[in-house]
């Protein structure tokens, strides 16, 4: 207790310390110091940037899924021509899809061999059919935008045909 001061003054002193001992804070705690302020700002600031690293990286992912799938649509589709559009030719074809894709297709003679039709052997029917077993492979190339990679896309297939005239 201090000097001078009379028990009105006490007893208000001590009222108004019991007040704030039971709201759970002093004077000096009432609020938050600038560093603490700084601190939460930057723990902020490193949330957002992870959280804009993985929002760029998904966005990119997609990208990449995207283009691998119109290159998946691409090479089925030249492996129909290729398969159905008419005999296989041995060798190699090329060209460009456009919208920076590039294919290839590859048809090489893997056995040749002779087959005896099922129905019955005449004077007008061959006794025996030539036929050859071809691997066809399909490949749908591109560079990715602004970037050094490249990707690809690759169809297998082995297909009888007729030996090539």
């Amino acid at each position: 207790m201090t000097l001078g001061r009379t028990g009105d003054d006490v007893e208000s002193d001590i009222f108004q310390r019991t007040t704030h001992s039971l709201n759970g804070c002093a004077c000096r705690d009432s609020g938050f110091t600038l560093l603490e302020v700084m601190i939460a700002f930057v723990i902020a600031g490193l949330a957002l940037v992870v959280l804009y690293h993985v929002e760029v990286t998904s966005l990119t992912e997609t990208r990449t899924a995207a283009r691998y799938q119109e290159a998946v649509s691409l090479a089925k589709s030249h492996m129909a021509v290729a398969l159905h559009g008419g005999p296989l030719l041995p060798g190699d074809r090329q060209g460009n899809d456009g919208n920076g894709f590039h294919w290839r297709i590859s048809i090489t003679p893997i056995e040749q061999t002779a087959v005896t039709p099922l129905t019955g052997v005449g004077p007008r029917q061959p006794t025996s059919i030539p036929v050859v077993l071809y691997a066809v492979t399909i490949q749908v190339t591109w560079g990715e935008t602004g970037s050094e990679t490249h990707r690809e896309v690759l169809l297998e297939t082995q297909q009888i045909g007729e030996p090539a005239r």
